[in-house]
């Protein structure tokens, strides 16, 4: 296991009652209150001190209180270091008044506008490109959450947008429960290339069969995204609560650890630490 604290890029939480949130009603495990005193027991001995919290698809209209919710919960628990927050990109430069609203919560650091759910030539529209293109002047991110056969036109959508700082959560979501490599791994080794693009390995575990999957379906996936980001380029996350349908947290980090066991301490902390830390600027 590892020797120092880590950073966790990506973790979710959201209460019900609080915040209404549709997708839920469909996944009875996560329907219900998931927060800090969840999470830290969740983590169970893993030394997690910063954490980033990623918007979690509530309802309409409800981002900004999403946003604001999280700064106050950040008071409670200073591990909260960072918020990457929704905003409806598609609305093209109309979001600079949700913009500017958001960059009044310092923790803000970037925006997730959920992709997977949406055609795979969405990121492309014109208004689209355009609100994503506003990010830099806010010093926001953004991060891209899609599935494998988004990839295409998420390297186009990069492609066009030079000046963002991008991230790619969930390595893109593979199909790792079929073991699945084509096209992925060429598109990934090309979306990789641009040099505004880092990668989370997040995610794995509910893309691979989530009853019964072991590190060797894994680790392909790991050592190819590594290899095509290297090591300055990737971020580890734990994707809490949505990754217990798969797996407790600590198992989680301890694959991970197990896969990249062979690293240099220095490039573990990379992976787990320093990289998220210089990326979101916490």
């Amino acid at each position: 296991m590892l020797n120092f604290p880590i950073v966790d890029t990506h973790v979710h939480f959201w209460d019900p009652s609080f915040l209404r949130y549709s997708w839920l009603d469909e996944i009875p495990i996560l329907n219900k209150r998931y927060l800090l005193e969840e999470y830290r027991e969740a983590c169970g001995k893993i030394h997690v001190d910063q954490l980033v919290f990623v918007q979690c698809e509530c309802n309409s209209g409800e981002n900004l209180k999403e946003a604001r919710w999280i700064s106050d919960l950040s008071r409670k628990d200073k591990r909260i270091r960072g918020i990457v927050a929704n905003v409806p990109i598609e609305n093209g430069t109309k979001i600079k008044d949700d913009l500017d609203k958001l960059v009044q919560i310092p923790l803000v650091k970037g925006i997730r506008r959920l992709l997977q759910g949406e055609t795979v030539d969405f990121c492309l529209q014109s208004n689209f490109v355009e609100g994503v293109r506003a990010l830099p002047d806010y010093d926001l991110s953004f991060d891209l959450c899609i599935f494998h056969p988004q990839l295409t036109n998420t390297i186009e959508l990069v492609r066009r947008c030079p000046e963002v700082s991008f991230v790619l959560d969930h390595i893109g979501k593979p199909d790792i429960k079929n073991k699945l490599f084509d096209p992925w791994k060429v598109e990934l080794e090309r979306l990789a290339e641009f040099p505004n693009i880092f990668c989370k390995i997040s995610g794995m575990v509910t893309e691979a069969n989530m009853t019964d999957w072991v590190l060797e379906d894994l680790k392909p996936y790991i050592d190819h995204v590594i290899n095509s980001f290297g090591i300055d380029r990737v971020m580890f996350g734990g994707d809490w609560p949505v990754a217990v349908q798969a797996s407790d947290y600590p198992r989680w980090v301890e694959t991970l650890c197990l896969a990249t066991s062979s690293f240099s301490e220095l490039d573990q902390r990379k992976l787990f630490r320093d990289n998220a830390i210089s990326f979101y600027r916490l």
